[in-house]
């Protein structure tokens, strides 16, 4: 190797580019909490545990609650421009998750569901917008406005104006 002559290596393009892009671009961790909270609410409910007591529509609502909640964790992951309704659902039904399902899924499943609700709401979408490609011809900055006209003075009548 001669001293003062370095050939740097080829840039090798990162194995997860597309799929980090994708991740970033919607509420994904929170999604996956309010599914992971539903889904432990709905495995609760058929624990073989002698105090878990499902009778008329209150048995109904323990199975609905936690399906419609795997159903936003999915459908927040899908559509994030639905992010603060499904946000907003997700934590209504966290907490009437502690009445209908098993204290809400024996407490686990409600505070991953009222954690990933948080998430939902708090998350934002990137404004940055998009690096232009570097092959693109760079425009020229735009010029400056003009500078307007002073107003005429009020005490002008159109006839001196002309």
């Amino acid at each position: 190797m001669i001293a003062g002559r370095h050939a740097s290596a080829p840039a090798a393009r990162h194995p997860g580019g597309r799929w980090r892009r994708w991740r970033r671009g919607r509420p994904f961790t929170a999604g996956v909490l309010i599914t992971l909270g539903g889904g432990e609410m709905l495995v609760t409910l058929r624990a073989p545990l002698g105090v878990l007591l499902h009778v008329g529509p209150q048995g109904l609502a323990a199975y609905l609650v936690p399906t419609i909640l795997v159903l936003c964790g999915v459908l927040l992951i899908t559509t994030p421009q639905q992010r603060v309704f499904y946000a907003l659902l997700s934590l209504v039904l966290g907490l009437g998750s502690w009445l209908t399902s098993n204290l809400g899924g024996f407490l686990i499943g409600m505070l991953l569901t009222l954690v990933g609700g948080a998430l939902a709401f708090a998350w934002t979408p990137d404004k940055r917008p998009a690096a232009p490609p570097e092959s693109a011809p760079t425009e020229a900055a735009p010029a400056p406005p003009a500078p307007r006209e002073p107003a005429d003075p009020p005490d002008r009548t159109p006839a001196d104006r002309a």
